[in-house]
């Protein structure tokens, strides 16, 4: 199939197909006037890329585990790599929950400013604008 084909039944952009082909992610045969050209089994690929990507990995770190996908076994060092990204993921859930904190005190004080978290309000010479 050529590569509109693969693109609409991947529901995927045609942009996204070269970049993994780029990539070494996905490969295809060439027709005699260079057109791209896809076999059945690149649609199922796109998708499992596609869902490792959702799982937030990057596509270096895809390549690295597709040829383990093509064998049908995952190898130590797979396992590996799928734990180290899950740490990776894992602290930065925890800094995007502590900036959410930061952020919500900041709303806070936004709600509710007083002299001690607002210059504004420190100095009698510096008039503060209040919402009524």
């Amino acid at each position: 199939m050529r590569i509109g084909d693969l693109a609409a039944r991947a529901k995927v952009s045609v942009r996204s197909l070269r970049y993994y082909e780029e990539q070494g992610l996905l490969t295809a045969d060439r027709s005699v006037n260079g057109q791209r050209l896809y076999r059945e089994a690149a649609v199922e690929r796109v998708q499992l890329v596609q869902q490792l990507y959702a799982a937030g990995l990057a596509s270096r770190t895809i390549a690295q585990l597709l040829p383990s996908v093509d064998a049908g076994h995952a190898t130590p060092e797979d396992f590996a790599i799928l734990a180290s990204e899950r740490e990776r993921i894992t602290a930065q859930v925890a800094e995007l929950e502590a900036a959410r904190e930061r952020l919500d005190e900041v709303i806070r004080i936004s709600e509710h400013p007083t002299p001690e978290f607002c210059p504004g309000l420190r100095h009698a010479d510096f008039p503060v604008a209040r919402a009524s």
